[in-house]
C-alpha cells in the first residue's frame, strides 16, 4: 500500500544517497560508469513507486 511519507523520506534518502555515490565515483574517477547505474536504479525505484501511486489511486 502506498505511504506518502514513506514516499517522500525514500525519495529524498535516495537522492542523498545517489548524489553521494556519483560525487564519490568522480573522484575516483569512473563517473560515467556510476552515474549510469544510479540514473538505472532510481528509474525503476519512480517506476514502482508510480504503480504503487496507481494502484492506491485506482484500487486495482
Amino acid at each position: 500500500m502506498f505511504d506518502d511519507r514513506v514516499f517522500l523520506v525514500s525519495f529524498l534518502s535516495n537522492v542523498v544517497v545517489a548524489a553521494l555515490i556519483v560525487f564519490l565515483g568522480d573522484q575516483l574517477g569512473v563517473g560515467s560508469q556510476l552515474s549510469t547505474a544510479v540514473v538505472v536504479v532510481l528509474g525503476i525505484r519512480i517506476f514502482s513507486n508510480a504503480a504503487a501511486i496507481r494502484r492506491h489511486i485506482f484500487k486495482a
